[in-house]
């Protein structure tokens, strides 16, 4: 991937290598409140392994990870979907348009990887510049506020419940 320059600043966004783990989860550590892992999102998360091509890092001059997204299979009813998150960019970082550059980076690339639509769980606000909607008759496990379940691509008849990849439909 190519260098993205910011206010004179050059960062490096890469895919997520394994030797990043680590750092990684200490950054979403850091960036989120403390009971993180409790939230349903990551309960869809739970030994289902990430789509590698679009987690992605940024890392500035120095090799200082400075922000990180990943993406995750599940599924709405039956229908395939990616559900984005965690991205953070660390707090001595945010303000300066990084989040959006991983954004941008790794959704730009989800239908050529055979990923038509993308979910998350966050504020409309924010996530609508991306080109995120709301989503409706899409139910994600609770406690989650309907009003935060965002979407983008193609979601045309696409309505049930979030289920973990691989689940079976009762």
């Amino acid at each position: 991937m190519p260098l993205e320059k910011i206010g004179g600043q050059v960062f490096d966004i890469a895919q997520e290598k394994p030797t990043d783990v680590w750092e990684v989860e200490a950054l979403y550590d850091l960036c989120f409140a403390p009971g993180r892992e409790a939230l349903s999102s990551y309960r869809l998360r739970d030994n289902v392994q990430r789509v590698p091509e679009l987690c992605l890092t940024a890392r500035d001059g120095d090799g200082i990870l400075a922000g990180a997204i990943r993406f995750w299979p599940i599924l709405v009813g039956n229908a395939p979907a990616l559900l984005l998150g965690p991205v953070a960019v660390h707090p001595t970082r945010q303000g300066e348009g990084l989040g959006g550059i991983l954004m941008r980076a790794s959704l730009g690339r989800t239908d050529e990887l055979g990923w038509p639509r993308v979910m998350l769980v966050g504020d409309y606000p924010y996530y609508s510049r991306f080109g995120f909607e709301k989503l409706t008759g899409v139910e994600m496990p609770p406690p989650t506020n309907p009003d935060r379940v965002l979407g983008i691509g193609d979601w045309d008849g696409i309505t049930g419940q979030v289920r973990k990849w691989g689940s079976k439909l009762i």
